[in-house]
């Protein structure tokens, strides 16, 4: 862990760039000239950025064309940027996305253009604080950048910002007595860090090295300052009242919860009860240290209860949570008079049953209404800001989770988007409702999604989605065509027509029931969401251009996804007659589909090689290569390889799968593989097939699997789109 002097040495740092800047909310300069200059080089200078009055409830931008120059007016940074991207998608000159950027400015400017855009939302809000361990663990500036310049792109201003609080954690429980030791002993490890902060876990796959610790302070100042200069407003962490284990025996006079077991199986936690004295204390001194290493900010992220129940008496329940939300507050009212608590919505909707309207009311009754701002994300699965009354007049943000564990397959709701933000203007029962966002738990997927979504935050009335989709595809393609319109317009019918992937839950967590752990009961599956079939005839229209688009890069990635869908959910039917076949003891058929759904899985893992971020090796290469030692690489390599399978506990088995190049053909086939020739033997022998020792044997094999140190390289497609081709006339069939 860092020892005290290195700990000293980081304030000294962190004070002298506090005072290099100055004040943050100050600074003058436009920072959208800069994010410019990166994105377009040397064309950047066709570009005038001109800041008017600030925003107030909302940002507006216009932009028009004159002379050969494109002058953008916006009412911040923020909103500069965003118009800026605007522009560039609506003369089909770039598109900004997590699997590539696409510039073309070789037209000339044409005089005359004249956009208009503004927001009725003052916050647009991005990034759940589970993005930090299903994906940005192994990020280093340069991918951050990256992706602030996207935010700022697309028009966000109230971005999650979890980094380097363990330097914070590490001075504060030193402070109260921890010795190195029990730091080690207390600190997940990097893949876990975020269910840490949350409460849920301790000490699971840890220990937290120094080196991360250092890494991870210096990227935090790095991206609070490129935040704050673009006019961001980061949430930050603070106290939620979780404490080491150890704080039993070290303040035995202190009123200390054993939370419950979250997860199943994993140790418990260990929750202050605001109501001591030694959570005003602990709360404050955070946001102390806190102040001191990155800076003053004002928007705090504290939950108290993700996912956790309460411990409260059932005779005083609402007064207590009454004093819980006092407390909690208290302690960034008494350190911060102009902080926000943030706080998620989820739990109100996780647990309905503690969580009734009169408990929501209690819990926030004593906080002031412009002094906390709830993040109501969870609106593609349920409406929780209804039942929650809006949540009595405090501020809050409407939005979406969409993308749960990082995992990929091809769905989102567009049209539900639309609507629902157009009911959502027009509510009147909506109340302080003053920003709008998507939250996803892992990046890198489904980008159609985040670009309507951030397209729609700066509408009132919605954008009519067919004409969307023309102007997407021709930035994305960089032209149009019938038939790409066609295919888009049957992707929208087919699988962009499903607001939540419902089958990660059945039987557990997982995405397509191949990347699940094998269960006989998989024949009971009632099927996937979506319109195969439509699917099927827009890929094949995609297709019909692939000499057209074939140097287009988002042409191929999209190709190979929506291949990739498709074929997925062909290998589930079939694994789902295979076990059937062999349930009645039909050997010839279920050796035929046994076969069959072999070589698929290996022919769809071959197509994800075409897809370079979706790759097991680039996130287990990641891991490795962010260690500054061996034995550092080992930790963060199995801390890769468990978070994506096994991930910890009993119910969280392939919550984060991955349908990667890789994940295949080196995890999901051998089990497959040990499942399908346990039960044929059975079957053989005409014994009882026994799954729980199968089961049993497989996740013994999931242990060692992620104990191994092989990385699985990557092998190269040489013709992606030759290859989707031939996998789908091979294996379409829809008439």
């Amino acid at each position: 862990m860092i020892k005290l002097k290195f700990m000293k040495f980081l304030l000294i740092i962190s004070l002298l760039f506090i005072i290099s800047f100055g004040c943050k909310e100050e600074v003058n300069i436009l920072p959208a000239n800069e994010l410019a200059e990166r994105l377009l080089k040397d064309r950047s200078k066709d570009f005038k950025f001109i800041l008017n009055n600030h925003e107030q409830n909302g940002d507006k931008v216009s932009v028009t064309t004159q002379s050969g120059k494109v002058i953008i007016e916006g009412s911040s940074n923020i909103a500069l940027t965003y118009g800026l991207y605007s522009y560039l998608k609506h003369i089909s000159a770039a598109m900004v996305n997590w699997e590539g950027t696409r510039i073309d400015l070789s037209k000339n400017i044409k005089d005359g253009t004249l956009i208009n855009f503004s927001t009725p939302f003052k916050y647009r809000s991005y990034l759940n604080v589970c993005a930090f361990g299903y994906t940005t663990p192994w990020w280093n500036w340069d991918r951050w950048e990256q992706e602030i310049d996207w935010m700022a792109l697309h028009g966000i201003n109230m971005p999650t910002a979890m980094e380097g609080q363990e330097v914070v954690l590490n001075k504060l429980w030193s402070e109260f007595g921890l010795n190195e030791d029990e730091l080690n002993n207390h600190f997940t490890g990097p893949a876990f860090l975020p269910w840490q902060r949350m409460g849920n876990i301790n000490n699971h796959q840890g220990p937290l090295p120094e080196s991360w610790l250092a890494k991870k302070h210096d990227l935090q100042i790095k991206i609070l300052e490129r935040m704050h200069s673009l006019g961001m407003k980061p949430v930050v962490p603070a106290f939620n009242g979780y404490v080491p284990k150890v704080f039993l025996e070290k303040f035995p006079n202190a009123k200390i919860h054993k939370m419950e077991s979250w997860g199943g199986g994993l140790e418990e936690t260990y929750w202050l009860d605001p109501m001591d004295t030694l959570f005003a204390r602990i709360g404050k001194r955070f946001i102390e240290i806190y102040s001191e290493i990155y800076g003053k900010e004002n928007y705090y992220l504290i939950d108290a209860f993700n996912e956790m129940k309460p411990p409260v008496s059932a005779e005083n329940k609402l007064e207590e949570l009454t004093k819980y939300g006092s407390s909690i507050y208290k302690t960034i009212k008494e350190t911060n008079p102009n902080g926000k608590w943030i706080m998620q919505g989820w739990l109100f909707g996780d647990d309905k049953e503690f969580w009734t309207p009169e408990a929501v009311a209690a819990f926030l009754r004593e906080i002031p209404n412009d002094k906390m701002i709830i993040q109501d994300f969870g609106n593609d699965r349920r409406e929780v800001w209804k039942d929650a009354n809006a949540f009595y007049g405090k501020e809050w943000i409407y939005g979406y989770v969409h993308n749960y564990g990082g995992t990929n397959p091809v769905f989102g709701d567009l049209e539900f988007y639309n609507t629902q933000l157009t009911d959502l203007q027009n509510n009147p029962n909506k109340k302080n409702l003053i920003g709008y966002g998507v939250m996803p738990e892992g990046l890198n997927t489904n980008s159609v999604v985040y670009e309507y979504i951030y397209d729609l935050a700066w509408s009132t009335s919605g954008l009519e989605l067919d004409n969307w989709l023309i102007l997407y595809t021709k930035a994305r393609y960089g032209k149009s065509s019938a038939n790409s319109e066609a295919a888009w317009n049957l992707f929208k019918k087919s699988v962009y027509n499903t607001k939540y992937w419902t089958p990660r839950w059945w039987e557990g967590a997982g995405t397509y029931l191949f990347n699940k752990r094998p269960t006989l009961n998989i024949t009971e599956f009632a099927g996937h969401p979506g319109d195969l079939c439509k699917l099927e005839q827009g890929i094949k229209l995609l297709i019909k251009d692939s000499d057209i688009f074939k140097e287009n890069e988002f042409y191929k990635y999209d190709l190979l996804d929506f291949t990739k869908h498709y074929l997925s959910i062909k290998l589930d039917s079939i694994l789902v007659k295979c076990v059937d076949a062999y349930s009645k003891n039909d050997l010839e058929k279920g050796d035929e589909l046994y076969t069959k759904s072999e070589r698929l899985s290996y022919e769809i893992d071959s197509l994800i090689a075409g897809q370079p971020l979706n790759s097991l090796n680039y996130w287990l290469s990641s891991a490795w290569n962010y260690g500054e030692s061996e034995s550092e690489s080992k930790l963060y390599l199995q801390n890769a390889k468990m978070q994506i399978t096994v991930w910890g506990g009993n119910h969280l088995k392939d919550y984060a799968s991955k349908s990667w190049h890789g994940m295949y053909r080196e995890f999901y086939w051998p089990r497959w593989n040990t499942f399908l020739k346990s039960f044929r033997e059975a079957n053989v022998k005409n014994e009882q097939f026994d799954e729980l020792i199968v089961q049993e044997k497989i996740r013994n094999w999931e242990i060692e699997w992620t104990k191994e140190p092989e990385m699985y390289p990557r092998n190269h497609l040489i013709k992606p789109i030759e290859y989707a081709i031939f996998l789908m006339d091979k294996y379409s069939n829809c008439k």
